[in-house]
């Protein structure tokens, strides 16, 4: 029997053990696949980043969005070293747990990073890229990188954090503030969030992407979506981005900073269901 529009927009969680890591997952929809990977940041998690998008998509696509090991739902035992083989390993395993062969990445900034190292290992599993503020190539370190490793959990350093993140100020809600700082302020969370990103130098220290000459060896075809605005990783990567993947198109969003998903919704949602749409 067919699924209602109701059943479709019903988002379920469950944890799967992939890479190692009891890894939460929030799944809703049916249809072609797309994995939705977050970006990094005190306090991220899949709910977080994506909030209120699931259910949208899950209109016409299979939506699975897992908590990244070391983020949100799904910690390591002691131990566990957090690097791109393990999160590579994560979600190829959370495919093979879920049963799917292939699916459409979709990675907001380290997300983004992942899933384009996830489609250079395993290029048989991708069907399509969809990179939103996503580092490429080497560029200088940024404030929004830095305040992030530096943030002590605290309200007031969460809000400063949020706003250097989006244009407008004003779309960082109280609430916003409030359930980013308690899963910051989980025991723990800030440690295991430092071990995962090089502690920052000085002013001008490079920040290392993914190399620009591996890209053009990705035959997917990619979306490139980034905010003119964005002050944590820098706009002029989406160029690099987009110059170096042979399939790939570029749309940049003005007055927009690291949030298109957030900060310019429905144009965001227009430009994805467009692009799975032709793949």
């Amino acid at each position: 029997m067919p699924q209602s529009v109701a059943d479709r927009e019903i988002t379920r969680t469950r944890v799967v053990e992939a890479g190692g890591i009891p890894t939460k997952v929030l799944t809703a929809g049916s249809g072609r696949p797309v994995v939705l990977l977050h970006g990094s940041g005190p306090g991220v998690s899949a709910e977080a980043n994506w909030s209120g998008l699931i259910s949208e998509l899950a209109r016409d696509f299979l939506v699975i969005a897992p908590d990244i090991a070391g983020f949100g739902g799904s910690i390591g035992p002691a131990g566990t070293v957090y690097g791109i083989k393990l999160w590579v390993r994560q979600v190829m395993e959370l495919l093979d747990a879920l049963e799917v062969p292939s699916a459409t990445l979709l990675g907001n900034s380290f997300g983004g990073g992942l899933a384009l190292a996830a489609t250079l290992e395993h290029p048989e599993r991708v069907d399509g890229l969809v990179l939103l503020g996503t580092p490429v190539g080497t560029f200088e370190m940024t404030e929004g990188l830095r305040s992030g490793w530096h943030y002590e959990p605290h309200e007031a350093e969460m809000r400063r954090i949020l706003e250097i993140f989006a244009y407008d100020p004003a779309l960082v809600t109280d609430d916003m503030v409030r359930r980013r700082y308690e899963a910051s302020a989980r025991p723990g969370a800030q440690d295991a969030y430092r071990r995962l990103i090089p502690e920052p130098g000085p002013a001008g220290t490079p920040i290392k992407g993914v190399p620009e000459e591996s890209l053009r060896t990705i035959t997917q075809p990619a979306l490139v979506l980034h905010g003119r605005e964005d002050s944590v990783i820098p706009v002029e990567l989406a160029w690099r981005a987009a110059h170096h993947i042979p399939n790939a198109d570029l749309k940049i969003f003005s007055r927009c900073g690291h949030w298109v998903q957030l900060e310019r919704r429905s144009e965001f949602l227009c430009e994805v269901r467009d692009f799975l749409g032709r793949l």
